[in-house]
């Protein structure tokens, strides 16, 4: 078996710690996500490696060898290595082998007995495509010419005996399927979060997910709120942003967890929407359609936005009358309130909230563009991250009627307005307005609106003819 990749640090740190692991006598394998990946020849961001020293042990090994090292987790026989890569922080888990108690809250065992049997590691773990064991040993590597894939590479070369696959893990790459080790209904209910995790995985590598395990995430889909709305909010944002977005979704509703974790979202099918505006169907298709055009990688944000731009539809849906079409009078508003509810269920900070609520409530501004102010329109494109109020309209366009005029417009005002460094000062503050002897109170504001759009719109140049705006306009002090 032989792929060409990137090399990372994590790959060189992962191979130097297992080989002092095993240069001390213990078993040391690269386990996981890491292993898919590299058999599926992408190069793998995250490495674990699973050893038959125990925590002391492998602590030593660590120390002796000059790595920082961190128990993470030493009940459960895990610690982090950590190290500073030309200025990247690189991490790799080490985790010695183990069997699993009782689990009781869903989530974690009560306690684990340590091994010496990789097997006996593996049959515990969630996928079979994860429950692979490469042995870094019996691995080449060969540097190839630099640049040939964007930087250093190298051609990797492994033995089919590097491999440990007790769960036929290899099978299921080749079929590309999801599937859970062993009995699904078990693997659920000793951890729920795996179902998302399931879904994850399928999603961005374009797998299914196997017909029993499928069934068995249907069946257990109701018990998803035994897992923290933290762990379900980091899960939801991979799979809106690892790429795969819209295939996530799709199978969030099959599996049934679509209605228990985003019952609001799942209120979208069946939806309907005018088709005059709207030819591709209800607003469910529409945010599918929305959703396959999200690049990985893109801001945790955007992609919120995205998702939740047309939330508020199901709830302002008017169905058609003699003479008009359906509408969603203020949905943008009730959108807007209703994705600062989900985001505060799912425990966002402050700022995402912030800046995934703006998207919700400014989307359907772009249709008055160009009937906007010059003052009004420079407000527009001022907003924070316009960029990205930018990138939701044209997806939003693209996914219905196609007519990408108003964003043509948007982005051309967007682009041929000054920089924010350059941009002069207001002039009119309400320090000059208490200087001119006006009394601070509730018409500060319209008279500073108004000196503010004068200056936009290249109607006043200084302090003086602000102040004379506000005096016919408002009065004397």
């Amino acid at each position: 078996m032989s792929w060409r990749l990137a090399e990372t640090a994590g790959l060189r740190m992962a191979r130097e710690i297992a080989g002092r692991l095993r240069a001390a006598g213990f078993a040391a394998y690269f386990a996981g996500g890491c292993v898919r990946d590299l058999l599926l020849g992408f190069s793998a961001k995250d490495f674990d490696v699973a050893t038959s020293a125990q925590p002391d042990q492998a602590v030593r090994v660590l120390a002796q060898a000059g790595i920082r090292r961190m128990a993470v987790g030493a009940h459960f026989g895990v610690i982090l290595a950590i190290a500073e890569d030309g200025g990247e922080r690189v991490e790799v888990e080490i985790a010695t082998f183990r069997h699993d108690g009782v689990y009781l809250d869903g989530r974690r065992p009560e306690e684990v007995s340590f091994s010496t049997d990789p097997r006996e590691d593996v049959v515990r773990r969630d996928f079979t495509v994860n429950g692979m064991l490469l042995d870094p040993g019996l691995m080449e590597e060969q540097e190839l010419q630099h640049g040939e894939l964007g930087g250093k590479a190298i051609e990797v070369t492994v033995a089919e005996r590097a491999v440990l696959d007790f769960v036929g893990g290899r099978a299921d790459l080749e079929a590309r399927l999801v599937r859970a080790i062993g009995d699904a209904d078990r693997r659920f209910e000793e951890d729920k979060l795996r179902m998302l995790r399931g879904v994850r995985f399928a999603a961005r590598l374009g797998f299914a997910i196997e017909a029993e395990t499928m069934r068995a995430m249907q069946r257990h889909a109701g018990e998803i709120g035994q897992v923290s709305s933290e762990r379900v909010r980091e899960e939801l944002t991979r799979m809106l942003t690892e790429g795969g977005a819209r295939r996530a979704f799709e199978l969030l509703d099959e599996s049934g967890l679509l209605q228990s974790v985003l019952p609001e979202i799942a209120r979208m099918k069946g939806v309907a929407q005018p088709p005059e505006f709207h030819p591709e169907g209800d607003v469910w298709v529409h945010t599918l359609l929305l959703l396959e055009k999200l690049p990985a990688g893109c801001s945790c944000e955007l992609a919120w936005g995205f998702l939740l731009h047309d939330v508020g539809k199901p709830a302002t849906f008017q169905p058609a009358k003699p003479g008009d079409r359906i509408r969603f009078n203020g949905h943008a508003e009730v959108g807007a309130r209703m994705a600062e509810a989900i985001l505060a269920r799912l425990r966002f900070s402050n700022d995402a909230t912030e800046r995934i609520v703006a998207l919700v409530k400014h989307h359907m501004q772009f249709g008055d563009v160009m009937a906007m102010k010059p003052a009004t329109l420079k407000r527009f494109v001022r907003m924070p991250h316009f960029d990205e109020h930018l990138a939701l309209h044209r997806a939003d366009c693209l996914s219905a009627h196609g007519d990408l005029r108003l964003w043509e417009y948007a982005k051309a005002a967007y682009d041929s307005d000054e920089p924010e460094a350059e941009r002069p000062s207001w002039l009119v503050t309400g320090a000059e307005l208490i200087a001119a002897g006006y009394k601070p109170g509730p018409r500060f504001k319209p008279m500073l609106r108004a000196a503010e759009d004068a200056q936009l719109e290249g109607l006043i140049r200084t302090v003086e003819e602000g102040l004379a705006l506000v005096e016919r306009e408002f009065g004397r002090a």
